[in-house]
């Protein structure tokens, strides 16, 4: 098994945190994993995206270039990676801000309002989160148990208190994967 995922978005969504939850519960189902964060200097407001490749073998190179699965928080990042998906991958797209999603027919198109889920939640910088819990539902390689477990690695001490809320991000973005029986 080899799948490399792209997470790609605006610096201050959470896209280089949420591509290290799911390294590290990538980690914890015994996968080896290389997790490569990719910035514009701007930080917030400018691209971020990160690459995340999980095997049960070796991995020759942690650069991502030809994804299986693109997890795009913004228009700008679905328009840069959507044509380099492989055939027959998985592209979600954050609804909430993107209005012109791109079509391709060799791949699997999910919608995920994950800024809207997120403010009902209380705080917007968990929508990568409701969209990392819809990539777990529909791909079921990671469990959702793992990620959750991955939460007190990767966010900061200071951060502890926001755990509760980014479980329920994953939570909900399972759940919206459950209910359209996408997953």
């Amino acid at each position: 098994m080899l799948v490399e995922v792209i997470l790609a978005g605006f610096g201050g969504q959470g896209v280089l945190s949420t591509g290290m939850i799911l390294a590290y519960a990538a980690m914890a189902e015994g996968l080896n994993v290389a997790w490569l964060p990719s910035y514009g200097p701007e930080m917030r407001g400018g691209t971020a995206s990160c690459g995340v490749t999980m095997a049960d073998g070796p991995i020759s190179s942690p650069v991502v270039v030809e994804p299986d699965v693109l997890i795009a928080m913004n228009q700008p990042s679905l328009e840069r990676f959507a044509p380099a998906v492989k055939a027959a991958g998985l592209i979600i797209y954050n609804a909430s801000l993107i209005s012109q999603p791109l079509r391709r027919e060799d791949v699997q198109m999910v919608a995920v309002p994950a800024n809207e889920i997120a403010e009902k939640l209380g705080n917007t910088k968990v929508a990568g989160n409701v969209m990392l819990g819809a990539y777990l539902a529909i791909s079921r390689t990671i469990t959702v148990e793992n990620a959750i477990a991955a939460l007190p690695k990767v966010l900061p001490p200071d951060r502890h208190n926001l755990i509760p809320l980014n479980e329920e991000a994953l939570a909900a973005g399972v759940q919206l994967v459950q209910r359209r029986g996408a997953g």
